[in-house]
Formats: structure tokens, sequence, C-alpha cells
């Protein structure tokens, strides 16, 4: 059967890598019978400073993330509000691949099943060529209030969903049933308190004001940033 009762997702992060980016915004809407039942938008604070490229798609700022959610608490807030759901989302795997990597940092279960609006639209329609998100709103008409914002895009995702189902889902039944997610990946374990030390060491020596939270900073994430500083500023010189 075709599930008519989900929960549809779309994240908004720094990058497009689990392991070395973070989430920035989580958009979910809960769906039963077809109809939205209720919704979460919540903003993370990724501990580190947005990128102009990614504030130009999004419209998300440092200001605007700044007193978000911890990416533990934004895990656990939407892992309690999925449930026991079935996911719906756009390339689907992309997003959970982030939210299992928490998971995995929180040392905590998170598999679900899913239903691909991406891999649905590749399967059944012709048209329009390419199957971005974007690209399939303006071809169905789906309106959004905003692109690339978690909350629009899970509800225009929802839209593009349902017309999916009610369109193809008699002659394409296989493409609607939920898949199990797979994403396996490894724990990120805090930065150690000599590589803080190195780094705050390093930032004072070349007068550089670092603006990322201490307390969410990872071993490899500090690793990434005292090379990046050494490349570009040098070494402090040794006593």
């Amino acid at each position: 059967m075709i599930p008519q009762d989900y929960t549809v997702i779309d994240l908004e992060m720094t990058g497009l890598h689990p392991k070395n980016d973070a989430i920035l915004e989580v958009g979910a809407a809960k769906i039963r019978n077809g109809e939205v039942t209720d919704t979460m938008d919540i903003f993370v604070n990724p501990g580190r400073k947005i990128t102009q490229e990614i504030t130009e798609l999004t419209g998300i700022t440092d200001e605007m993330v700044k007193e978000g959610l911890s990416p533990a608490a934004a895990f656990h807030k939407t892992a309690e509000f999925i449930g026991d759901d079935i996911l719906v989302g756009h390339n689907i795997i992309f997003d959970y691949s982030f939210l299992k990597q928490q998971a995995v940092n929180e040392k905590v279960p998170f598999e679900k099943k899913a239903v691909d609006t991406l891999k649905a639209a590749r399967k059944c329609m012709l048209r329009p060529e390419k199957k971005s998100l974007e690209c399939l709103c303006d071809y169905l008409d789906i309106e959004r209030e905003r692109e690339h914002r978690a909350i629009y895009d899970a509800l225009a995702t929802h839209e593009l969903y349902q017309y999916l189902q009610k369109t193809y889902g008699e002659t394409n039944p296989e493409v609607f049933e939920p898949k199990d997610l797979i994403y396996k990946t490894k724990r990120q374990t805090p930065a150690t308190k000599i590589q803080k030390i190195h780094l705050k060491e390093l930032a004072d020596y070349h007068k550089i004001e670092l603006d990322i939270v201490w307390e969410q900073l990872t071993r490899s994430e500090a690793s990434r940033l005292m090379d990046k500083l050494i490349s570009q500023y040098g070494r402090c010189p040794k006593d």
C-alpha cells in the first residue's frame, strides 16, 4: 500500500559532506491521510561561520543560527518529531546521511524507511529533463514561499509526492514502497584538550579571531582548521 501517513523532511546544510559539514536548518511536516497535521522548523547552530555561497543560496545567515539549537539537541528534537514514521524526501539519503551522522555521534539508533521523490520522478516522469526539486516545482506549478529553506522545501516535497503517487501509483506501485535507508559512518569524537590549546595558541599568535563553538569542535575539524591556519599564516615560533 502506498503510504499516506509519513513525515516529509528537508535539511539545509553548510555543505555536501556529513563528516565535514553541519546542519543549519531542519524542516519537517507530519502527514496523516495525505494532509499536513503538524510542522517543525528549527535552526541549528553549526559551530562555524556560514560561507557566503551558502548564505546566497539559502538566505540563512550567521545571525539567524546564532541562537539555534546545538546539533545534538536538534537531532533529538527531529527524531522525536519523526517518531516511527516512514520518511519522504527528495534525494532523501542525502538528508538522512546528516541525521545518521549525528545519531552515530550521539550513540543512538536511527534506522528508517523512506520513499524518495527524486527516484520516483526519475522512474515515472519523462519531463522535465532535470528532476531537481526546483525544476519539478516549476514544471508542476508547485509554489514555494522561499527556495532552499527547509520547511518550504519539505512542504513542496509533500505536494510533489502526492502528485506522483496519485498519477503513477497504479502503474508503478513498487516505486512508492518504502525502502530501508542505509548510510554507514563512524562517530566523530570531540577535539582533545591539547588540540584546543594548540589551536588557541596559533590563533592568538597570528591575532586571528576564531568564530567557533569550542564545545562542538570535533577532533577532525580541529585538525583541518589547524592545517588551514598553518598553511595561510605559518606556525608559531618555538620557544
